[in-house]
């Protein structure tokens, strides 16, 4: 399912025009992001699930293109954890 077809179905389940329901789906995504990204916050959606950010140590590495040895620092990356009633519900 893409952005296009969320907006689509939420559309006919709600009446509400495309172009608002875009606009929303939008700022909804820009929200998530601009939590993760600038404020370091988590997203949690009761029922749903969290947006968090997952800390990565320091690792060393290689390249094995170049046959050297790189050093990648201590980092974050977005997650997806989904609420138990979520996963009980795929589950089915």
């Amino acid at each position: 399912m893409t952005k296009a077809d969320i907006v689509n179905e939420i559309s006919k389940k709600t009446g509400v025009d495309k172009a608002t329901v875009l606009v929303t789906v939008e700022a909804f995504m820009e929200s998530i992001k601009d939590s993760l990204i600038s404020q370091e916050e988590n997203v949690y959606l009761r029922g749903f699930g969290s947006f968090i950010l997952k800390k990565r140590a320091k690792k060393t590495a290689r390249n094995i293109s170049k046959n050297t040895t790189i050093i990648i620092d201590e980092h974050n990356i977005p997650a997806f954890k989904p609420a138990k009633v979520f996963v009980e519900a795929v589950k089915k």
